[in-house]
Order: C-alpha cells, then structure tokens, then sequence
C-alpha cells in the first residue's frame, strides 16, 4: 500500500495550526491542500468573479496564517476562524471599490441572456441558478455574504453568527428577509425556499 503523501493527512486543523506555529511546512501543505480551492471559490464568488483577484486574495490568505500564526485562538474552529479573516478581507476590499456598482452591473451583462417567453415559464434548474445569480447581484454586500456562507458554502447558522459576529437570531433574520426578496425578484420559479429544498439545501439549522 502507498504511503501517505504527507505524515499529518489525519491530523485536525486546529493541531496542523500549532505546528504551524511551529514553522512546520508539511503541516502548512496539508492545510493549504485542504482549504485553497474552498478560498479561492469564496473569493471568485464575492469579489466580482475576478480570477486574478481570487488568487492573490487566496494567496495573501495563507501568507497570513503563515506570517501570524499566533492569532489563531486554539478554542476556535479553524474553518470558522479562516472564513472570518476571509470575510474581513472581502469587506476590506469592497471599502476601497468606489466603482462596485460598475463591477456589477458588468457582472449582470456578463450573466444576462434572452428574456424568457411565457411558454418557457417551467424552468429548469440551470435557468433558476441564472436568474439567482442575477437577483443576488441586486443585493448589498452583507446580504449577498450571508446567502454565499449559508447556501453555497453550506455553513450553519452557528458558524455564521461567528464569521460575521452577530448573533444567530440576527443570521436568521437576514436569511429570513433574503429569501423574501429574492422571492418577489423570482416570482416566476413560485418560491425561491422551494427550489432550495428541491435542490437539497437545508433552509435553517
């Protein structure tokens, strides 16, 4: 049988972060292969679908955790802790875009296409994923983070209220009053929360 690639596969985040701390780079490999595709997807999502941007953000991600180990508050989980300086990131980034609605409104042009007729009204589910991807375009940023952390990358309520530090009543209540925009945006698809069950996308937990 092969060996394993690295001696620290099965070790928890949390343990490869002290030996981090410990200027281990094997230790760093094995959590960059674990978490860097998943960053650069949050980042291409929220920063404009920017490719470019996506990297470097990924890149000066984990040159933090390499330059400042010490920040990591071991009683954290580490994926919560890694999404938050994510999340602080993109906020960063979006204070300095003065053109975001330019960006956007490019991003909704890239997405766009031909308005559908009424014989077409039975959508199907590549055509729901477009019309969202343009409704949530229409949001503001905190809105657009939160629907991104819960449906896409499919965190809990609990790792939200962490991330964004607020409490979970309030994520709930976000997520309440997104999904009551986008219906009235997707009034066509006769509820956005049914399609999100139908797609196996758990609303609350």
């Amino acid at each position: 049988m092969a060996a394993s690639k690295h001696p620290y596969e099965k070790e928890h985040d949390e343990q490869l972060m002290l030996l981090i701390g410990q200027r281990d780079q094997k230790a760093f490999e094995v959590l960059y292969d674990r978490y860097a595709k998943l960053m650069y997807n949050y980042f291409h999502r929220m920063l404009w679908k920017d490719r470019e941007k996506a990297r470097d953000f990924t890149q000066e991600l984990f040159a933090k955790l390499v330059q400042k180990p010490h920040l990591y508050d071991i009683s954290r989980p580490f994926k919560t802790w890694l999404y938050s300086i994510a999340h602080n990131m993109c906020k960063n980034e979006y204070a300095k875009q003065e053109v975001r609605k330019v960006a956007h409104a490019e991003l909704k042009r890239e997405d766009s296409f031909t308005a559908l007729n009424e014989s077409q009204r039975k959508m199907d589910r590549s055509s729901f994923m477009q019309k969202l991807k343009e409704a949530l375009s229409e949001l503001d940023e905190v809105k657009q983070q939160t629907f991104e952390l819960r449906f896409t990358q499919e965190l809990s309520i609990i790792e939200i209220s962490e991330i964004m530090q607020v409490s979970e009543g309030t994520v709930k209540s976000r997520l309440f009053y997104i999904l009551k925009e986008l219906n009235q945006k997707l009034k066509v698809f006769e509820g956005i929360t049914t399609w999100l069950i139908a797609l196996g996308i758990t609303i609350f937990n």
